[in-house]
């Protein structure tokens, strides 16, 4: 018996040992991973509304994760680039960048509780403007103000200039008296207080716009919508190891649905009633591709070339890199 009872402590005493061992980090694992933000309103309001979700993926993976956000696409696109940013919530234009040139592929998408596969960009006047039609809008060239988003912004920029100025012939840069840049809170501010005349933006980021600013969001009004724009998207870096990259999607694409569901979708509302995300490749990005493809052939239409031969070369250019872009993109879609 004592024999036994001997025995049965070495064992005991081993299986502690190898538990202990199980529930800590592997060797390397307290390098901690960065999160980068697409900020939905500013900065530090996007790093308070994520880090209920974050740290839930710190404890997950036994690993520390931390966040950046910055105020523009292209601050979080050179971040990416540098390879400061391991995992990032990113737009469908920002995506389709760090997907090609920056080793990073797409493993998630934003879902939301209503349901809708995505949003509109819009064009906000105020409720007062003279501006009634869009032909209101071109019948003066050169005399209205215009708040825009960065070129990398899709609703604040792509889909507007592809949507209504490009087919046109029409450069908004220079349609407009005087073009602003900045992201869509502060655009919406300037349309509501008569700063410009008529600015970008788009239906998600107007129902938080409403919550923050409702007596400006009462004075605004929706003077064109668009077709409908996908959902933002979650990559990670191609080269992190295969396990982790599987881990990470795990956590994300199911979140909100286990037996700590109630926390987890109270944490997703913070950030902007956001209901989960669903699980998807790079095959996502196709219509992004397409909007940059519709862009890039309708300013060669309506460009100045040398000869015929010139302007067909060009688009002849633009349909090739097209397909090579969609092609590469659904090799690496969601079995």
């Amino acid at each position: 018996m004592r024999r036994l009872a001997g025995v049965l402590i070495v064992w005991l005493a081993l299986s502690l040992t190898v538990s202990a061992r199980q529930s800590e980090p592997p060797p390397g694992n307290t390098v901690p991973l960065t999160f980068g933000i697409l900020p939905i309103g500013g900065p530090s309001e996007s790093l308070e509304s994520w880090k209920p979700m974050l740290d839930d993926l710190g404890r997950y993976l036994q690993r520390p994760v931390r966040s950046i956000s910055v105020s523009t696409y292209e601050g979080i696109s050179e971040a990416i680039g540098e390879q400061r940013v391991d995992i990032a919530f990113l737009s469908g234009r920002l995506a389709l960048g760090a997907v090609t040139h920056q080793s990073m592929q797409v493993v998630a998408q934003l879902t939301r509780g209503d349901g809708s596969k995505g949003y509109y960009a819009v064009l906000l006047v105020r409720n007062d403007s003279p501006l009634r039609t869009l032909n209101d809008l071109y019948a003066k060239p050169g005399h209205w103000r215009y708040a825009r988003g960065e070129a990398l912004s899709v609703s604040g920029y792509l889909v507007p200039e592809t949507q209504l100025f490009a087919g046109r012939g029409l450069d908004s840069d220079t349609f407009f008296a005087n073009v602003h840049i900045d992201n869509h809170q502060n655009n919406a501010l300037a349309v509501a207080n008569g700063e410009v005349d008529v600015g970008t933006n788009n239906t998600a980021d107007l129902e938080r716009f409403a919550q923050h600013f409702p007596e400006q969001a009462a004075r605004l009004r929706e003077l064109w919508r668009s077709t409908l724009v996908p959902h933002a998207v979650i990559v990670v870096r191609s080269d992190l190891p295969a396990p982790l990259r599987q881990r990470i999607a795990e956590f994300i694409t199911t979140y909100g649905k286990g037996k700590d569901g109630a926390r987890e979708t109270a944490n997703l509302k913070l950030i902007h009633d956001i209901s989960g995300f669903a699980p998807v490749g790079n095959d996502a990005l196709v219509p992004f591709a397409d909007i940059e493809y519709t862009l890039e052939r309708r300013r060669a239409m309506t460009a100045q070339w040398v000869n015929e031969a010139a302007r067909k070369a060009r688009l002849d250019k633009i349909d090739e890199d097209h397909r090579q872009l969609v092609n590469q993109l659904r090799a690496h879609a969601v079995p």
